[in-house]
Formats: C-alpha cells, structure tokens, sequence
C-alpha cells in the first residue's frame, strides 16, 4: 500500500511558526478577563444558592405514604464507584418490594449522578446539599433513614429532570 503524503499542505506559514499571533490573541484575552469586576462570596456568612442543575449529595424521594424506592438495583449496579447498596424485602403492599438496606458511603461517592438518570422510578436524586462533614468513616455511610428527603423539598430538582430526559 503506497500512500503519497502531500508535504507541502504541512508545512507552516512565517506567522505560524513565529508564534506571535497566537501569544497576542492569548494576551488579549488575559488583559480583558483582567479589567472585569471581581466577584467573591464571603462565605459561610454568604451561602450559594445551587442551580436545579446542581449535583449534590444523593437522597432517596419520601412521598406521604413512603418512600418511593422499589429496590430494583439498578443505582448500585450503574454506580462506577460501587459507593450504593441495596438489599430488597418483600411487602404485601401495590409495591411488591422495598429497600431493607439502603446504604450510600460518602466516601466513595463521586457525584456523577448516573444513579439518578437509571432509577424508573426517580427515587433518588441529586440534592442541593454541598456541606458535607463527617467526624469518621462510619458516619459517612449513610443509611436510608438519613437520605430520605421530603418531595416538596426536592420540587426544583425534579422538575428539572424531567424537562431535560
């Protein structure tokens, strides 16, 4: 196999290969960004408001009659961290399942937010809360009761869900 290469569409301009163009554009941006006002939040006095869009800690939906979890799995196994851990039960209730065990390390967690987008039954999702402090290890794994999360509290983000799936 015999393929011509065509050596003179390689090759360089003068101002390509001096370079200058490109460091002037690059100044040029540096001095605009330079003269723009700064912005800084004194925080924690001044707290962020996160957008809809934002990925927070991961919580588990509550309705009034429960929460809204079937234990398919489907989070654990798309979870590239392994950082989830469902275990299901079984009810005599319109669900046929329930999560027994429903465990987050925080630890592990990177916040990719593929649980979120595999769950049928958005059951959980992507919070706003972005302080997490924990003193050990074993307080960072968080068990179901701690990510059960109220839906009117969450409003903002499902709404958001559903406008970009």
């Amino acid at each position: 196999m015999n393929i011509k290469h065509n050596i003179e569409s390689d090759r360089l301009t003068f101002w390509e290969k001096i370079y200058i163009p490109e460091i002037a554009k690059g100044l040029a941006s540096t001095f605009k960004t330079m003269f723009q006002p700064k912005f800084t939040r004194s925080y924690p006095e001044e707290k962020m408001v996160p957008s809809p869009s934002f990925r927070g800690r991961p919580v588990l939906v509550q309705e009034e009659e429960g929460g809204r979890c079937v234990a398919c799995g489907l989070c654990s196994r798309v979870c590239p961290a392994l950082a989830i851990e469902v275990q299901p039960a079984e009810t005599d209730k319109e669900k046929e399942r329930f999560p027994k065990v429903f465990e987050i390390n925080m630890l592990r967690c990177i916040f990719c937010g593929f649980c979120e987008e595999v769950c049928p039954e958005e059951a959980i999702v992507m919070s706003q809360d972005y302080e997490l402090v924990f003193t050990s290890q074993e307080d960072a794994i968080l068990p179901k009761e701690k990510l059960l999360v109220p839906i009117k509290n969450l409003q903002d983000r499902l709404e958001w869900l559903r406008q970009y799936r």
